[in-house]
């Protein structure tokens, strides 16, 4: 297994994320506003992917800023990990999954099922379920497609919604929650 973390941090930067007594974060949007206050000046993601094996538990934004070179990294996890493409994710989805992951105050990485799709592999997804979206916003990456073990697909979904800040959509069956940056708004049961 890898395991990617953040580097080239200073000093200050360390020293300000492990003394930090509350890790939150929030996304950027006015109408996540609430979830904004008292945010802290630190935002960590924790993933894990069941495809390629390897986990990320990663610092990406410390007083005010993101950290372009864990962004990057976040960016090479969230590959399309069956061409190995890679995209920029859009920074507004890493914030929306880290909200609703703090909203469900829970520990456990998200298991990540997709996050950038090359356009090949939709067309592929496509071809095999009625379910994806011929412009998915995966190939834009602002998209994710993630599982907690220890919540359920109502209880994800409801925390996602809970950021009023992009799509959220329950896939029950096949135990996932889509988090996307686009316009509110909500699907599926």
């Amino acid at each position: 297994m890898t395991k990617i973390t953040a580097g080239g941090l200073t000093r200050r930067g360390l020293l300000g994320a492990f003394g930090a007594t509350l890790i939150t974060a929030a996304p950027t949007y006015a109408n996540a506003a609430g979830f904004l206050r008292g945010a802290g000046d630190i935002r960590r993601l924790k993933m894990y992917s069941g495809r390629t094996g390897e986990k990320i538990d990663m610092i990406y934004w410390i007083e005010g800023e993101y950290i372009s070179e864990s962004l990057k990294q976040i960016n090479h996890f969230m590959r399309d990990w069956r061409t190995n493409d890679v995209k920029s994710i859009d920074p507004r989805t890493i914030d929306i999954m880290t909200a609703a992951h703090n909203l469900l105050d829970s520990d456990e990485p998200y298991m990540l099922i997709s996050g950038y799709r090359s356009p090949k592999t939709n067309a592929m997804l496509r071809s095999r379920s009625s379910g994806v979206a011929k412009n998915s916003r995966h190939l834009l990456g602002e998209a994710a497609d993630l599982h907690l073990k220890s919540r359920s697909v109502n209880q994800i979904a409801r925390a996602a919604a809970a950021c009023k800040a992009g799509g959220v959509g329950r896939y029950t069956s096949s135990s996932f929650v889509h988090m996307d940056c686009g316009p509110v708004r909500t699907w599926g049961s």
